[in-house]
């Protein structure tokens, strides 16, 4: 880890996204989890939510994307996620996003499948 940041664990949404027909007619639960990094500092030092990045505009954000247009594959939701709270946050360096399926239609045991992705702010110039 290279930097502060910004933890949220556990988001559990009811979205719409899968390859199979009746996930994307049923839905099933989405738990997703978030890194942000970010230089915490000025926020710790003036106390001030302006200073940082609010828990519940990445609640807001992720839960807008999950609840929203369903896509075929988790990747392609966990990249919108990532690339949401990118434009959304300036302060904002990198950001990794884990999007979990609890229930993956699987034949099988299992507790969870899902993906993580880690993306960076591209230097401008």
């Amino acid at each position: 880890m290279t930097g502060d940041q910004i933890i949220v664990e556990g988001m559990v949404f009811y979205g719409y996204h899968g390859v199979h027909p009746e996930e994307r007619k049923l839905g099933q639960r989405f738990v997703v989890d978030l890194e942000i990094t970010c230089n915490l500092q000025p926020a710790g030092r003036s106390d001030a939510l302006d200073d940082t990045v609010s828990y519940s505009d990445l609640y807001r954000i992720t839960r807008e994307v999950v609840e929203g247009e369903p896509r075929a594959l988790i990747e392609a939701v966990a990249e919108s996620i990532a690339s949401e709270i990118l434009a959304a946050f300036p302060m904002v360096t990198a950001v990794t996003v884990a999007v979990w399926k609890p229930e993956a239609p699987i034949k099988g045991t299992l507790r969870r499948a899902g993906v993580r992705i880690h993306r960076t702010r591209q230097a401008e110039g």
